[in-house]
Protein backbone atom coordinates (compact mmCIF):
# COMPACT_ATOMS: atom_id res chain seq x y z
CA UNK A 1 0.00 0.00 0.00
CA UNK A 2 1.72 3.15 -1.22
CA UNK A 3 -0.26 5.77 0.65
CA UNK A 4 0.72 6.72 4.16
CA UNK A 5 -2.69 6.55 5.78
CA UNK A 6 -4.89 3.71 6.98
CA UNK A 7 -8.58 4.39 6.40
CA UNK A 8 -11.76 2.65 7.51
CA UNK A 9 -11.71 0.28 4.56
CA UNK A 10 -8.19 -0.84 5.50
CA UNK A 11 -9.28 -1.29 9.12
CA UNK A 12 -12.17 -3.47 8.00
CA UNK A 13 -9.83 -5.60 5.84
CA UNK A 14 -7.48 -5.96 8.79
CA UNK A 15 -10.25 -7.22 11.06
CA UNK A 16 -11.36 -9.67 8.36
CA UNK A 17 -7.76 -10.90 8.16
CA UNK A 18 -7.64 -11.29 11.95
CA UNK A 19 -10.84 -13.33 11.88
CA UNK A 20 -9.39 -15.59 9.18
CA UNK A 21 -6.11 -16.02 11.06
CA UNK A 22 -7.84 -16.79 14.36
CA UNK A 23 -10.08 -19.31 12.63
CA UNK A 24 -7.17 -21.10 10.99
CA UNK A 25 -5.09 -21.16 14.18
CA UNK A 26 -7.75 -21.61 16.85
CA UNK A 27 -6.61 -25.16 17.60
CA UNK A 28 -3.04 -23.94 18.13
CA UNK A 29 -4.18 -21.11 20.42
CA UNK A 30 -6.38 -23.50 22.38
CA UNK A 31 -3.51 -25.97 22.73
CA UNK A 32 -1.31 -23.23 24.18
CA UNK A 33 -4.11 -22.36 26.59
CA UNK A 34 -4.65 -26.01 27.49
CA UNK A 35 -1.09 -26.18 28.80
CA UNK A 36 -1.38 -23.25 31.22
CA UNK A 37 -4.95 -21.92 31.15
CA UNK A 38 -8.59 -22.83 30.54
CA UNK A 39 -8.14 -24.47 27.12
CA UNK A 40 -10.59 -22.08 25.48
CA UNK A 41 -8.59 -19.14 24.12
CA UNK A 42 -8.74 -20.13 20.47
CA UNK A 43 -12.38 -21.14 20.56
CA UNK A 44 -13.40 -17.98 22.40
CA UNK A 45 -11.53 -15.65 20.06
CA UNK A 46 -12.87 -17.44 17.00
CA UNK A 47 -16.44 -17.10 18.26
CA UNK A 48 -15.86 -13.41 18.93
CA UNK A 49 -14.35 -12.56 15.57
CA UNK A 50 -16.94 -14.59 13.67
CA UNK A 51 -19.54 -12.46 15.46
CA UNK A 52 -17.61 -9.36 14.41
CA UNK A 53 -17.69 -10.51 10.78
CA UNK A 54 -21.44 -10.81 11.04
CA UNK A 55 -21.71 -7.16 12.05
CA UNK A 56 -19.18 -5.51 9.75
CA UNK A 57 -21.64 -5.36 6.89
CA UNK A 58 -23.89 -3.14 8.99
CA UNK A 59 -21.26 -0.38 8.97
CA UNK A 60 -21.47 2.38 6.40
CA UNK A 61 -18.98 2.14 3.56
CA UNK A 62 -17.41 5.35 4.81
CA UNK A 63 -17.00 4.18 8.41
CA UNK A 64 -13.91 5.58 10.09
CA UNK A 65 -11.18 3.44 11.63
CA UNK A 66 -12.52 4.42 15.04
CA UNK A 67 -16.02 3.23 14.15
CA UNK A 68 -14.69 -0.14 12.99
CA UNK A 69 -12.60 -0.55 16.14
CA UNK A 70 -15.53 0.36 18.37
CA UNK A 71 -17.72 -2.26 16.70
CA UNK A 72 -15.02 -4.85 17.29
CA UNK A 73 -14.74 -3.81 20.93
CA UNK A 74 -18.42 -4.01 21.76
CA UNK A 75 -18.83 -7.31 19.94
CA UNK A 76 -15.87 -8.98 21.64
CA UNK A 77 -16.98 -7.77 25.07
CA UNK A 78 -20.44 -9.25 24.54
CA UNK A 79 -19.42 -12.56 22.94
CA UNK A 80 -15.99 -13.66 24.20
CA UNK A 81 -15.70 -15.38 27.53
CA UNK A 82 -12.77 -15.72 29.87
CA UNK A 83 -10.16 -13.02 30.22
CA UNK A 84 -9.75 -12.46 26.49
CA UNK A 85 -13.11 -10.75 25.97
CA UNK A 86 -12.67 -7.94 28.50
CA UNK A 87 -8.97 -7.48 27.68
CA UNK A 88 -9.24 -7.39 23.91
CA UNK A 89 -12.54 -5.54 24.13
CA UNK A 90 -10.86 -2.87 26.22
CA UNK A 91 -7.91 -2.75 23.82
CA UNK A 92 -10.10 -2.13 20.79
CA UNK A 93 -12.30 0.33 22.69
CA UNK A 94 -9.34 2.42 23.84
CA UNK A 95 -7.90 2.19 20.35
CA UNK A 96 -11.18 3.47 18.94
CA UNK A 97 -11.14 6.38 21.36
CA UNK A 98 -7.59 7.26 20.33
CA UNK A 99 -8.55 7.12 16.65
CA UNK A 100 -11.45 9.47 17.31
CA UNK A 101 -13.26 10.79 14.26
CA UNK A 102 -10.25 10.75 11.96
CA UNK A 103 -10.99 9.45 8.49
CA UNK A 104 -7.59 7.78 8.32
CA UNK A 105 -4.56 7.15 10.50
CA UNK A 106 -1.05 8.23 9.67
CA UNK A 107 1.97 6.67 11.38
CA UNK A 108 1.66 8.90 14.45
CA UNK A 109 -2.05 8.17 14.73
CA UNK A 110 -1.38 4.46 14.41
CA UNK A 111 1.12 4.60 17.26
CA UNK A 112 -1.47 6.46 19.34
CA UNK A 113 -4.01 3.70 18.71
CA UNK A 114 -1.57 0.91 19.54
CA UNK A 115 -0.42 2.68 22.69
CA UNK A 116 -3.97 3.30 23.87
CA UNK A 117 -4.84 -0.35 23.25
CA UNK A 118 -1.84 -1.53 25.27
CA UNK A 119 -2.56 0.92 28.08
CA UNK A 120 -6.16 -0.29 28.23
CA UNK A 121 -5.01 -3.88 28.63
CA UNK A 122 -2.55 -2.92 31.36
CA UNK A 123 -5.20 -0.95 33.24
CA UNK A 124 -7.77 -3.74 32.92
CA UNK A 125 -5.53 -6.70 33.67
CA UNK A 126 -3.04 -5.06 36.06
CA UNK A 127 -0.22 -6.96 34.36
CA UNK A 128 3.33 -5.79 33.82
CA UNK A 129 6.16 -6.87 31.56
CA UNK A 130 7.40 -10.40 32.28
CA UNK A 131 4.18 -11.42 34.03
CA UNK A 132 3.72 -13.89 31.12
CA UNK A 133 0.65 -12.24 29.60
CA UNK A 134 -0.30 -10.51 26.36
CA UNK A 135 1.39 -7.38 27.75
CA UNK A 136 4.70 -9.10 26.96
CA UNK A 137 3.76 -8.88 23.28
CA UNK A 138 1.95 -5.53 23.34
CA UNK A 139 4.61 -3.46 25.10
CA UNK A 140 7.53 -4.32 22.80
CA UNK A 141 5.17 -3.87 19.85
CA UNK A 142 4.26 -0.36 20.99
CA UNK A 143 7.90 0.52 21.68
CA UNK A 144 8.98 -0.73 18.25
CA UNK A 145 6.12 1.07 16.53
CA UNK A 146 7.00 4.34 18.22
CA UNK A 147 10.60 4.04 17.03
CA UNK A 148 9.76 3.05 13.45
CA UNK A 149 9.36 6.50 11.95
CA UNK A 150 6.63 8.00 9.81
CA UNK A 151 5.98 5.19 7.33
CA UNK A 152 2.84 3.27 8.31
CA UNK A 153 4.07 0.05 6.70
CA UNK A 154 7.30 0.25 8.71
CA UNK A 155 5.32 0.90 11.89
CA UNK A 156 3.08 -2.10 11.29
CA UNK A 157 5.98 -4.40 10.44
CA UNK A 158 8.00 -3.28 13.45
CA UNK A 159 5.03 -3.86 15.75
CA UNK A 160 4.37 -7.31 14.31
CA UNK A 161 7.98 -8.44 14.58
CA UNK A 162 8.33 -7.17 18.14
CA UNK A 163 5.05 -8.77 19.21
CA UNK A 164 6.13 -12.16 17.88
CA UNK A 165 9.49 -11.89 19.63
CA UNK A 166 7.68 -10.88 22.80
CA UNK A 167 5.37 -13.88 22.56
CA UNK A 168 8.31 -16.26 22.15
CA UNK A 169 10.01 -14.61 25.12
CA UNK A 170 7.12 -15.61 27.41
CA UNK A 171 8.14 -19.27 27.21
CA UNK A 172 10.83 -19.23 29.93
CA UNK A 173 8.81 -16.98 32.24
CA UNK A 174 6.93 -17.85 35.42
CA UNK A 175 3.39 -16.53 35.20
CA UNK A 176 2.24 -13.91 37.70
CA UNK A 177 -1.29 -13.27 36.42
CA UNK A 178 -4.28 -15.38 35.49
CA UNK A 179 -4.81 -19.10 35.79
CA UNK A 180 -1.26 -19.77 34.63
CA UNK A 181 0.02 -18.14 37.82
CA UNK A 182 -1.35 -21.09 39.79
CA UNK A 183 1.13 -23.38 38.08
CA UNK A 184 4.23 -21.65 39.39
CA UNK A 185 7.36 -23.00 37.70
CA UNK A 186 5.31 -25.59 35.80
CA UNK A 187 4.31 -22.78 33.42
CA UNK A 188 7.94 -22.43 32.33
CA UNK A 189 8.46 -23.65 28.78
CA UNK A 190 4.94 -22.77 27.63
CA UNK A 191 4.12 -19.75 25.47
CA UNK A 192 1.39 -17.42 26.70
CA UNK A 193 -1.66 -17.81 24.44
CA UNK A 194 -2.68 -14.15 24.76
CA UNK A 195 0.77 -13.00 23.70
CA UNK A 196 0.58 -15.36 20.73
CA UNK A 197 -2.86 -14.12 19.66
CA UNK A 198 -1.60 -10.54 20.00
CA UNK A 199 1.27 -11.37 17.66
CA UNK A 200 -1.21 -12.99 15.27
CA UNK A 201 -3.38 -9.87 15.17
CA UNK A 202 -0.47 -7.51 14.60
CA UNK A 203 1.02 -9.76 11.92
CA UNK A 204 -2.35 -9.67 10.16
CA UNK A 205 -2.21 -5.87 10.28
CA UNK A 206 1.28 -5.82 8.76
CA UNK A 207 0.12 -8.06 5.91
CA UNK A 208 -3.12 -6.19 5.17
CA UNK A 209 -2.97 -4.03 2.09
Amino acid sequence: MAEQHLDGAWTRRWIEAVAAAVSSRKAELTALDRAIGDADHGENLDRGFQAVLGKLDALDDGATPGAVLKLVATTLISTVGGAAGPLYGTAFLKGAMAAGERDALDAAGLVEVLTAARDGIVARGKAELQDKTMVDAWTPAVDAAAAAGDDVRAVLEAAAEAAQAGAVATEPLVAHKGRASYLGERAIGHRDPGAESTALMLRAAAETR
